[in-house]
């Protein structure tokens, strides 16, 4: 049976629940993608401290949207930087550049819709890449 024709399952979780990947000043925790979504989108949130930069300018062909659930994240798209307030929405069509940063006195979260899903798989490759070289100031 193909992966996108596994019966799936509800999912369910509180507060700060999901498969956690800490990264130092940075953090992400997934809540649902592979098999869960049927590898059409991964859901994960990402938290920054203050001051910190995110992964750097990178582009890849899927599509990656942020919702700002706390604080103010500084995100780029292609040459432009926004700074994007608790509440905003920020789509980056596959190809575009763009990267992430906090940039503020306070904390900052996104939740994060990869589309289509995959993203997790990388995501040993990625903790391991920041335990490496730990993000820099913003």
């Amino acid at each position: 049976m193909p992966e996108t024709d596994v019966i799936r399952q509800p999912i369910v979780l509180a507060p700060g629940g999901g498969r956690t990947y800490p990264m130092g000043r940075i953090s992400a925790v997934f809540k649902a993608d592979g098999p869960e979504t049927g590898n059409s989108c991964c859901i994960s949130e990402w938290w920054l401290e203050p001051h910190t930069r995110g992964p750097g300018a990178h582009a890849h062909p899927e599509d990656d949207m942020f919702y700002v659930v706390e604080g103010t994240m500084s995100i780029l798209v292609g040459d432009r930087w926004v700074d994007a307030e608790r509440g905003s929405f920020v789509l980056i069509p596959g190809g575009t550049t763009h990267d992430f940063e906090n940039r503020g006195e306070t904390r900052a979260g996104v939740l994060n819709i990869w589309i289509p899903g995959g993203f997790e798989k990388m995501m040993p490759a990625i903790a391991d890449w920041f335990a490496a070289n730990p993000p820099g100031d913003a």
